[in-house]
């Protein structure tokens, strides 16, 4: 419920409820995407599942515009995303709130996983996510800039 709920309040989905497929929620200007494709035991995907799904995750990235934001729900998320684009984990920090430039002009945010446990115990609190979440509005918000070459100045 945290998800949309946090979608909705800015701006990003059209109820703050999905109660199924066919409820008209509607998302904007976003989507959702998994590292995984399938349901692995124990909601834990094995490292072989996520590089045989990768390539698909892969191509959902290389469709997005530059400037465009990814939000990674949690740690695997957040590799899967590196590993999608062929980057090491090294240079790219996993950190709830984190902020990462990526190449092509793509920038990765990181928050922990909205899931019942780690809502639960408060390791991901509403306030939390929603800083994520308003941190990615503002940025895709404010104008980005462009590499358009600029005429030289007229002198007479």
């Amino acid at each position: 419920m945290l998800l949309y709920e946090t979608l909705h309040r800015f701006g990003f989905a059209s109820r703050a409820v999905s109660v199924g497929a066919d409820d008209r929620l509607r998302l904007t200007g976003c989507r959702i995407t998994n590292a995984v494709k399938c349901a692995p035991p124990a909601n834990r995907p094995l490292p072989s599942e996520i590089r045989t799904c990768n390539r698909y995750l892969a191509e959902e990235i290389l469709s997005l515009p530059a400037g465009a934001a990814i939000l990674a729900l949690g740690t695997v998320a957040h590799a899967a995303v590196l590993m999608a684009l062929g980057l090491k984990r090294t240079g790219y920090r996993f950190g709830h709130g984190a902020r990462h430039e990526l190449p092509r002009g793509l920038t990765l945010f990181d928050s922990y996983h909205c899931s019942r446990y780690n809502t639960q115990t408060r390791r991901l609190t509403p306030d939390g996510f929603r800083q994520v979440v308003g941190a990615i509005r503002d940025y895709l918000s404010c104008p980005k800039p462009t590499f358009a070459a600029r005429r030289a100045p007229r002198r007479d």
